[in-house]
């Protein structure tokens, strides 16, 4: 274990949905008794899977199960997975917050975690108090605290508030404040959850650098949970990938990345391409060429076809297509109205949006699909729920290009005299 910062083995998290420990005080006689005698909790064997597109049967629900993975000394090990997918819970069992129902962890090193906002403060303490007890938490000296303190204040940004309570501070403030602490008191191990996304787009950027620095200049493993994907693919050297509370995949990060986006494409459902509200109801949603292919290369002309029914009559009716590329970049909107004063009985709508060629560069795209009434309000949304696949067109040679940089890829004519 010499260059293994973190071991895991078989974790697994076990909950009872709805009350505290088994419900029963037979049940929890029952738990002590086998945990006396060295057996398996009678009631972890009978546990569901943490799968919310399921309808569940069993009052207990894995949040993790039969989690393998090492994570070696300087690494950045992102860990991505849908909503619910146990990433918060295993954090959580690392940073020893609760303790696991199965399995073993073994790490090597001292850790500093930063689960959501407010971990480890007391909201009655000032901000230097709350700098200086979580350093004595951490072990370390009052001495050694106060050399990294101008440091911590200054890169949190809180200069004029560090001796008011932090029940005062925003919600911004107060994870500028705890990144600041968590990163400069020198732990081995850094583990951060999703709550970066509370601070402002500059201090992302900041706190991205600083995870990287510890990590390349000092050494230190940093355990990073985002669905910021380019963040993600930025800062990690590999990425574990946890679906339904399991371990899915654990290797390169682009490979990884790329095997998420495709799980989480709702276009993977055929049963949701056909959703249906009090609104509206969608019939069909396709893409193709004009020679009716659906691959796609950069000059081909795309046709994003839908076919829907109004099951309300609206007077002002509109859709707007949103066409993002694999960081979760806008590339564009397009607005489409279909109903108005003289068009506003239920009916069926067929609506074709076209792409001209050479528009996408070769890549992975995804879209939006928003639904309007009267300018204002939302009666539909389908976030990123449709993937399309934009590939270089073949040379003669028989091989494929290179993907070219920038985010469009437009057929450039000139003239050369």
């Amino acid at each position: 274990m010499s260059d293994i910062a973190i071991k895991v083995d078989n974790l697994g998290k076990l909950y009872r949905l709805g009350e505290v420990g088994t419900g029963t005080l037979s049940h929890d006689l029952n738990r002590w008794v086998a945990r006396m005698r060295g057996k398996e909790d009678p009631f972890a064997k009978i546990g569901e899977s943490n799968d919310r597109t399921q309808k569940g049967e069993s009052d207990y629900v894995w949040a993790l199960q039969d989690v393998n993975f090492e994570v070696k000394k300087g690494e950045v090990l992102g860990i991505i997975g849908r909503n619910g997918a146990g990433k918060s819970t295993l954090l959580k069992l690392l940073s020893k917050v609760t303790k696991p129902t199965t399995g073993h962890i073994k790490v090597n090193g001292r850790i500093a975690s930063l689960l959501e906002v407010g971990t480890g403060f007391h909201p009655e303490m000032t901000g230097r108090e709350n700098i200086y007890l979580n350093g004595a938490i951490m072990g370390m000296t009052k001495k050694e605290i106060s050399s990294k303190f101008d440091e911590i204040v200054d890169f949190a940004g809180v200069e004029r508030y560090v001796d008011t309570p932090v029940k005062r501070y925003s919600s911004g403030m107060y994870v500028r404040l705890a990144f600041a602490v968590a990163a400069h008191l020198e732990p081995e191990i850094l583990i951060v959850d999703e709550v970066l996304a509370v601070g402002d787009a500059e201090f992302q950027k900041r706190c991205l650098g600083k995870m990287k620095d510890v990590s390349v200049n000092d050494g230190r493993t940093v355990l990073f949970v985002s669905h910021n994907l380019p963040a993600v693919n930025q800062l990690c050297n590999r990425v574990l990938y946890l679906k339904h509370g399991r371990f899915d995949a654990i290797g390169d990060t682009d490979e990884m990345l790329s095997k998420y986006k495709k799980d989480v494409v709702i276009q993977d459902d055929t049963s949701l391409l056909r959703f249906e509200n009090d609104y509206a109801k969608i019939l069909d949603f396709r893409a193709y060429t004009n020679d009716n292919r659906e691959n796609f290369n950069l000059d081909d002309e795309i046709c994003i076809s839908m076919t829907f029914e109004c099951k309300k009559e609206n007077k002002s009716l509109a859709l707007s297509f949103n066409v993002y590329n694999d960081e979760d970049l806008l590339m564009f909107e397009a607005f489409v109205p279909f109903a108005n004063e003289s068009d506003s009985q239920m009916r069926t709508y067929n609506i074709v949006l076209k792409i001209p060629a050479f528009t996408l560069n070769s890549g992975e795209y995804y879209i939006s699909l928003i639904m309007g009434e009267d300018q204002r309000d939302l009666v539909l949304m389908l976030d990123k729920f449709f993937r399309l696949q934009v590939e270089e067109n073949f040379i003669g040679t028989g091989k494929m290009l290179k993907r070219a940089p920038g985010l469009i890829r437009p057929k450039i004519v000139y003239d050369i005299q």
